[in-house]
C-alpha cells in the first residue's frame, strides 16, 4: 500500500426528516447570511425548499435557483456576483451533484472576487480560500456531497472541466433517502452508474500490491450497488435500497475506495468530453465508454480484471467480468455505445477533436492504468462509435 493522506471532514446527518435541522447546522459552521442554491422546480413542488428555508428562521438568506444538469459556468458566475452583492458568508446547496458543484464554484468565487472562477478549473489559479458549504442531498449520484471534486461546463466553448481541491469538501451533508423518491428512473439509473464508476475508476490501477482492505471496501461497495440497484429501480420508494445506494454514493467519491493507490479516472476523463459536447447525462457517458476502455486496456494487467471479475461478479476471467459489467449497465437502461447514448455515429474529425480536448491538447495523459495519449483516446472513441 502506498503512502496516503485521508481527510474527509464532512459531517454526515443521515435519516428521515433531517432537512429540518439545516439552519442549526449552517449556524454551527458560521453561517449567518445563507446563499441557497437549487435547481429546477422539484425542490419547490415537493415542499423541500420551504422546509429548508423554514429551518433558517432568524437568519438572512438569498435564493438562487435554475441550476441545470451539466452545470454551466455562466450560471455559476452569475451566482458569484449575487452572492457577493448579498454578502453571503455560507453557501447552501439543496439538490444533487450539479447544484452542489455550482455551489462550490460560487463559494470559491465569492471568497475570491478578484479571480474569475474558470481560472481555477483551467488550473491557471489555485483556490486560496473559500466560503463554507452545506448540502441537502436530493439524488444519489455524483458523490459531490463529500468529495473534493467539482465539475463545470463552459457552454460557449463546449468544455467540461473538473476541479479537485480540499476547499470543495462541504462542512455538512444532510442525507434523507426519502428525498430521492421522486427522481426520474433514467436519472436514478445514471446516478447508479456514476456511483459505481467513482469506485471502478479508482479500482483499476497498476499499484495493487498489499492493498487488501481498500480492495475489499471497493468490491463490497460495488456488490452492494449491484444488489440494490434493481430493487430501487423497480420500487423507488424502497427505503432500505435507497439508503444503501445513497450511502454508497458518498463513500464512493470521498476517497476511501482508492486509498493507498493512485487514481485512474480514464473513463471519467473521456466521458466528460461527451457530456460537455453533447450535453449528455454524465452517468450515461460513463457506461457508454467503460466497456470499450476495458477492452482496450485489459491486456496491460489482465490479473487486475480477473480479480475484479471474481470479487465483484463471482465469475472467472477478465472478459467475463467486462461482459457482466456491460450487461448490468444495459439491464438498468444505460447506453453502451454512441448510438444508444443518442448522439449517433460521429465523423472522424469530431473523434479527433474530442480526443485532443481530453488530453488538454497535449498537456496531459488520461489515467494511469494505461496512460492514454490522444491517439489512445481516439481509438477508444472509435470502438464506441457505433
Amino acid at each position: 500500500m502506498q503512502s496516503f493522506t485521508f481527510h474527509s471532514p464532512t459531517e454526515i446527518i443521515f435519516g428521515k426528516g433531517e432537512e429540518t435541522n439545516t439552519g442549526t447546522l449552517a449556524k454551527k459552521y458560521g453561517g449567518n447570511k445563507i446563499f441557497v442554491v437549487y435547481g429546477g422546480g422539484s425542490v419547490v413542488k415537493s415542499g423541500l425548499l420551504d422546509r429548508v428555508v423554514a429551518s433558517l428562521a432568524g437568519m438572512e438568506y438569498c435564493l438562487f435557483g435554475g441550476v441545470q444538469p451539466n452545470p454551466l459556468l455562466s450560471h455559476a458566475r452569475e451566482g458569484v456576483q449575487k452572492a457577493i452583492e448579498f454578502g453571503a458568508d455560507f453557501i447552501l446547496a439543496v439538490g444533487g451533484g450539479s447544484v452542489i458543484d455550482t455551489a462550490k464554484g460560487i463559494a470559491h468565487g465569492a471568497k475570491n472576487p478578484s479571480i474569475d472562477i474558470w481560472k481555477f478549473w483551467k488550473r491557471e489559479e489555485i483556490v486560496p480560500a473559500s466560503l463554507p458549504i452545506g448540502v441537502v442531498l436530493t439524488i444519489s449520484a455524483a458523490g459531490s456531497e463529500t468529495s473534493n471534486s467539482a465539475v463545470l461546463t463552459d457552454e460557449v466553448k463546449g468544455e467540461k472541466r473538473g476541479l479537485n481541491t480540499e476547499f470543495n469538501r462541504p462542512c455538512f451533508t444532510i442525507m434523507n433517502p426519502e428525498l430521492t423518491y421522486s427522481v426520474p428512473k433514467y436519472h436514478m439509473a445514471a446516478g447508479i452508474a456514476d456511483i459505481m464508476m467513482h469506485t471502478m475508476d479508482r479500482y483499476f490501477t497498476q499499484e495493487t500490491e498489499a492493498n487488501e482492505l481498500t480492495d475489499a471496501i471497493a468490491a463490497g461497495l460495488l456488490r452492494t450497488m449491484i444488489k440494490n440497484a434493481p430493487i430501487l429501480l423497480d420500487n423507488p420508494t424502497d427505503y432500505n435500497a435507497a439508503s444503501e445506494i445513497m450511502w454508497c454514493g458518498s463513500l464512493s467519491h470521498n476517497g476511501i475506495t482508492g486509498l493507498g493507490r493512485p487514481f485512474d479516472f480514464s473513463v471519467h476523463g473521456i466521458g466528460t468530453e461527451l457530456s460537455g459536447r453533447f450535453d449528455a447525462s454524465h452517468g450515461a457517458t460513463l457506461t457508454t465508454m467503460w466497456g470499450w476502455w476495458a477492452q482496450y486496456v485489459k491486456d496491460i494487467n489482465p490479473a487486475r480484471f480477473e480479480k475484479y471479475a471474481r470479487d465483484v461478479w463471482g465469475v472467472e476471467g477478465a472478459d467475463a467480468g467486462i461482459t457482466a459489467t456491460v450487461d448490468f449497465f444495459k439491464s438498468i437502461g444505460m447506453p453502451t455505445n454512441f448510438t444508444e447514448l443518442g448522439i449517433g455515429v460521429q465523423p472522424d474529425n469530431v473523434i479527433e477533436e474530442m480526443a485532443n480536448s481530453a488530453v488538454f491538447y497535449g498537456g496531459r495523459k488520461v489515467g494511469n492504468f494505461k496512460p492514454l495519449e490522444a491517439a489512445d483516446v481516439a481509438a477508444v472513441y472509435r470502438l464506441a462509435n457505433r
